[in-house]
């Protein structure tokens, strides 16, 4: 097993860092990394927001309510930017078309992922920020973000300060498939190993306290009511995509 593997199959979120930053030589070797990640038709319709405001990312902290966000030496924002190609077209209303939001989001995303990757092989850690999405129309408000434009994921990197445990995971016979989506005769069985491993899993973020049981995080995660994040594509459609 090659080192890039090894490190690929020892991820884990990494909430705490140390407080000695990141060299600007790192930085810029970790952003030419995400520029040359693959894009959908070549069209490269992400960016990164580098926020060095600290009083910025103190807010970002408080939108994802998780203070410890606010720490990180490094706090970077994912983005769809349909803008700069709007700003070539004759009719720029094409960059507000579905498929163009589809490829950036999905652009964004992969470079995300590609940062990580390089991040983690120079011994840092990294932490996904899916908790923009609690308000998003307050960080488009915050950054300043233009018309065709729309914030994807965040992400903190830096030194680790924790050393957590390596989170269960579903098993890839569960969720690698050949040919057509199968799906097993109840997936309750199916995961009931899975279900009982989560709980011997401590979660950093609340010290001490173990992981509830699978099902009970779907339940809690995918509730039947309304939540605020179901407002996100009203915010992409004020971003002037068509979606």
């Amino acid at each position: 097993m090659n080192h890039t593997i090894e490190h690929q199959l020892r991820h884990r979120t990494i909430r705490e860092f140390e407080r000695r930053g990141v060299d600007k030589e790192v930085l810029d070797q970790l952003f030419e990394v995400a520029m040359r990640t693959a894009s959908s038709r070549g069209l490269q319709q992400a960016s990164i927001i580098h926020v060095t405001d600290a009083d910025k990312q103190r807010r970002l902290a408080e939108i994802g309510q998780q203070e410890y966000v606010g720490r990180a030496p490094v706090y970077l924002l994912f983005i769809v930017d349909t803008a700069r190609n709007a700003a070539l077209l004759e009719d720029p209303s094409a960059a507000g078309h579905t498929r163009p939001f589809v490829e950036g989001f999905t652009d964004a995303c992969l470079m995300a992922q590609n940062v990580v990757n390089a991040a983690e092989s120079l011994g840092m850690g990294a932490n996904y920020l899916g908790n923009i999405h609690n308000d998003l129309q307050a960080v488009v408000d915050l950054l300043e973000l233009p018309r065709f434009t729309f914030p994807v994921v965040g992400l903190t990197l830096g030194w680790p300060a924790q050393d957590p445990q390596l989170k269960p995971r579903i098993p890839a016979r569960l969720r690698v498939m050949e040919n057509t989506y199968q799906a097993p005769a109840s997936w309750s069985e199916a995961l009931a190993e899975y279900d009982q491993e989560m709980t011997t899993y401590y979660d950093l973020r609340d010290k001490n306290r173990r992981s509830d049981k699978f099902f009970r995080q779907v339940r809690a995660g995918l509730p039947t009511h309304a939540v605020p994040q179901d407002g996100s594509l009203d915010v992409a459609r004020r971003q002037g995509f068509e979606i």
